[in-house]
Order: structure tokens, then sequence, then C-alpha cells
């Protein structure tokens, strides 16, 4: 161990249970050799604001946040930098001097992991992606700073859509009704789902991959 006081983080989220975040992170505590821990904290949306704010109090340096907590946490900080303000969400709180700051790393998170794993390029051709909550805003701005010419974001609702490609400024993106999921794969290089759909403990994503080119 580093010889400091022990450091505590966590990650957020209801549910919480299907978040790799505590397995990874303590992978790296326990190579690192740092005196920390890392929590799974299941905090449902009506608690979110005193759990948010008990950050300091217990100790914690700070923590990450999931579904449903991403854009809820943003009038919870104190302060937001750049990148979180313009994808319009938080996922990760980090806590200095008592002072609560909100940025994200989804976006960069992303992008850097298909870069890595994947033979996947902007030119490649249309990208479909599922859902329009914290997680689909982070996404969408990475693949369009990438070069994305034809975002098509499906969604249950064009208001929430909108207000993504209108608040983050997006110009080569379009709503799909939630309805059209299928044919809206018709042409493309690329599946995002950003949806809870097929999470541990969530209803299966019933999509046809059909229309998708072989």
């Amino acid at each position: 161990m580093d010889g400091g006081q022990t450091r505590f983080a966590g990650v957020m989220g209801w549910p919480v249970e299907h978040s790799k975040s505590p397995r990874l992170h303590r992978f790296w505590l326990e190579q690192l050799k740092v005196d920390g821990a890392y929590i799974p904290l299941p905090v449902s949306p009506g608690r979110l604001p005193e759990a948010i704010a008990g950050l300091p109090l217990l100790g914690f340096r700070g923590v990450n946040l999931t579904i449903p907590h991403k854009e809820l946490v943003i009038p919870l900080c104190d302060k937001i930098d750049e990148t979180a303000r313009r994808i319009g969400a938080v996922n990760t709180v980090v806590v200095e001097d008592g002072v609560l700051h909100g940025t994200n790393t989804d976006a960069f998170g992303f992008i850097e992991n298909l870069r890595q794993n994947s033979s996947w390029t902007a030119p490649a051709g249309a990208v479909v992606l599922l859902g329009a909550g914290g997680a689909a805003r982070a996404i969408a701005v990475a693949l369009s700073d990438n070069g994305v010419q034809d975002l098509r974001i499906v969604n249950r609702t064009r208001e929430r859509v909108q207000s993504l490609i209108q608040s983050t400024g997006l110009k080569n993106a379009s709503f799909v009704p939630w309805n059209e999921r299928d044919q809206a794969l018709d042409g493309a290089a690329l599946v995002v789902n950003a949806t809870s759909l097929g999470m541990q403990g969530s209803p299966n994503l019933d999509l046809n991959l059909a229309a998708l080119p072989k």
C-alpha cells in the first residue's frame, strides 16, 4: 500500500448490480498498491441529492454515475467542466476540498475503446444509436466529433432526441421512432445500444439485425 489514508470511491446507479466498475477498479487498486476501496452504491433517483451531498462528509474522493443518474446529478454539482456541460451529462463527480466537480469521460472512453477493439472508421457508413439518455448523449458527441455523417438516434420520444441534438450542436443527426428501429439499420456500419435493455435484470433488446450489411 502507499501508506496514506484509505481512499473511498464508488459507482452510483439504480440498479447498480450490472456495473463492472467495482471489479475493474479493485483490480487496479491492487495492481498499483493503492490504499483504497471502490464500492457499488445502489441509490434511487429520489435519494440522489442527499447521497451526493453526503460524499464529502463520508470521506469519498468521488463517484462514477450510471443509469439513471447522469443527467439528474448535474444540478447537484458545485462545478461542471465544459465537456460535461456540452454533453449534458455527468458520469464522474470528484470531491476536492468539499467541492463537487462534475465531468464526463464517457465520450473519450467510448471512442478510444472503439478504435482499439474494432476496425470501424467514420467513413464506413451510418451509425444507429439506440437511446437518448446520459450515455447516449456522450456517445453521440463522440461520434459526431470523429466524423460520422449520418447518425440515426432511435428513441421512444422525438422531443428527447431533439433536445439532445440542439443542446450538443450535432449537425448530422436525425430522429428515428422506436417502432422503426429495425428499418433504421439499413446500410448502417455500426449499432450502439445506449439503453438499459439487455442489461442484467432488464428486458432483452428486441432488434432484428437482418437489415445490417452482410
